[in-house]
């Protein structure tokens, strides 16, 4: 089992910057990627950007140029920093670990940008 903690969601203006963490713990050894999914209201949860222990990155096209994946494996903590923030960026944001061909979740994490 792998658990997922994350923090740094809240509200912030257009053209804002954000910094979203995930700490796993629990079964961590040898997690395959992690990662960052969004779901707005009345949409399908989508992959913002994903890394894998491997290094390969992967971004959603509307964010790419304005986030940035990293990935401390040392601390086991994957971050996703947002810039030039805007309403459509609204969503519950969620970590995710693939790890043992297995998909992990976290709670999610509301962000909001408005004015």
């Amino acid at each position: 089992q792998v658990q997922l903690v994350e923090s740094g969601g809240g509200l912030v203006q257009p053209g804002g910057s954000l910094r979203l963490s995930c700490a796993a713990s629990g079964n961590i050894f040898n997690i395959f990627a992690m990662g960052w999914y969004r779901q707005a209201p009345g949409k399908q949860r989508e992959l913002v950007a994903a890394k894998t222990s491997g290094g390969t990155t992967t971004y959603l096209d509307s964010v790419k140029g304005r986030a940035t994946i990293s990935r401390d494996n040392a601390k086991n903590t994957v971050y996703l920093q947002m810039n030039s923030l805007n309403p459509e960026d609204t969503a519950v944001y969620y970590c995710n670990a693939v790890h043992g061909g297995r998909d992990y979740w976290g709670q999610g994490t509301q962000v909001t940008v408005s004015s």
